[in-house]
């Protein structure tokens, strides 16, 4: 296309407006406000950078909503990665990330720094009362997804036949065949949904550029297991292990409990109290769940651990739904509209629906609810979040407080 027959719009659409020190300040402020999850943090993003700021408008913004959505990762990362991206280029899409993800890290890591801080029944309390509110919070994001994702008889069903496939399978495995099994079926049950918004946005990401991600997002989704194993060395073993787990979660947020839990608790890096304890506290602040990551990598008992090992697991956590992200930007508006693509993925998020209720039993509600009272709390907890829409950070806080009180009892 000659320069005279492109519209200013378009040339504009591929320019950055703002620096990324704007972007950073943005997305710092967001960072620290932003409680309530991956769809709360949408709301957030919405209001500050769409209706105050006016980074882009609504049509373009539901469309990196649906982009995102489409794509394995954290949901809320990947638009703030985006918006970045667009408003800065590629330091603002660094800039996004950081400012957004760093604060709740860095709470996260000194929080699991802290834990021999919490020994004695008032610190086993505390942690007992965290691991209720993971209950509570898992069970709130299982009612959530699957009245929004599981709606009809086709998904509902996809659902139930993903929690007998973790069931029988289980592990990592059994949550992939799940995956799976929810995409076929979703070719088969679920061709008559409602299509996706037809919106546009133009990036800087050119169609090599864009394929070259997804070769090296596939390179190292199959190579660092085969590599890890062959070496043997815990840092390739740490970084193929959430490598895999941001690969693969499909709905973001609470769906990579189960996926995290496999990958380190399985294998004996992190204990279930520990594990489940951090879930909670990750409730009580604000930014992207996927966090609990640096939490995870400070506490495993192998090193790389500390804040090396939280480095590493929050790096790379995040990196396979970036590279998918940009690899997808260029082929994002064709691919979008066809049929078959969003009626598979109507079937991989109905199978997610499965996964997080089959996380809820186990291990969630065996590791946290131990008698009747237990279950009382965190029956409060579900009602405090999903009736009273009650903040997150204060349900933490009630719920810690209870724990505490019912084990000095």
């Amino acid at each position: 296309m000659t320069a005279s027959k492109t519209s200013v719009p378009e040339k504009a659409a591929h320019r950055p407006a703002g620096t990324a020190r704007e972007v950073l300040g943005a997305f710092l402020k967001l960072g620290l406000t932003s409680f309530g999850g991956p769809i709360a943090h949408l709301g957030y993003f919405r209001n500050e950078l769409v209706v105050r700021r006016k980074w882009v408008d609504e049509a373009g913004y539901a469309d990196l909503v649906a982009l995102c959505q489409f794509l394995p990762g954290p949901a809320s990362s990947k638009v703030g990665f985006a918006l970045g991206l667009l408003r800065a280029g590629p330091l603002g899409a660094l800039a996004a990330w950081a400012a957004f993800t760093l604060p709740s890290a860095f709470l996260l890591v000194a929080f699991a720094s802290a834990a021999a801080a919490f020994d004695g029944p008032a610190g086993a309390g505390l942690l007992h009362g965290l691991k209720l509110v993971a209950a509570a919070v898992v069970a709130q994001a299982v009612w959530g997804m699957a009245r929004s994702l599981a709606p009809d008889r086709p998904r509902a069903s996809i659902a139930v036949a993903a929690i007998l496939v973790v069931v029988f399978l289980g592990g990592a495995f059994g949550q992939i065949a799940a995956i799976a099994m929810g995409c076929l079926a979703g070719l088969l049950l679920c061709r008559d949904g409602a299509s996706i918004a037809t919106g546009h946005l133009a990036f800087q990401v050119s169609r090599r550029t864009g394929a070259l991600c997804l070769v090296l997002f596939f390179g190292l989704l199959v190579l660092l297991p085969i590599v890890s194993a062959v070496t043997g060395w815990q840092a390739l073993l740490l970084i193929d292990a959430f490598y895999r787990s941001g690969s693969l979660v499909f709905g973001g947020g609470h769906v990579v409990l189960p996926l995290l839990q496999a990958e380190t608790v399985a294998p004996g890096w992190v204990s279930e109290g520990a594990f489940l304890a951090g879930y909670g506290a990750a409730q009580a602040i604000p930014g992207p769940l996927f966090t609990f990551a640096a939490y995870l990598g400070t506490v495993m008992e192998p090193e790389p651990n500390g804040f090396l090992g939280a480095a590493i697991a929050l790096v790379a956590i995040f990196l396979p739904g970036f590279l998918l992200l940009a690899g997808a930007l260029p082929f994002w508006n064709a691919l979008r509209r066809r049929p078959l693509a969003q009626a598979a993925m109507r079937g991989a998020n109905a199978a997610v629906v499965g996964i997080l209720a089959a996380a809820l039993y186990s291990p969630v509600w065996t590791g946290a609810v131990l008698n009747a009272y237990d279950f009382a709390i965190a029956a409060t907890g579900f009602v405090l979040f999903t009736v009273w829409k009650a903040p997150p950070w204060s349900v933490v806080l009630l719920t810690a407080i209870a724990g505490t009180i019912m084990s000095l009892l």
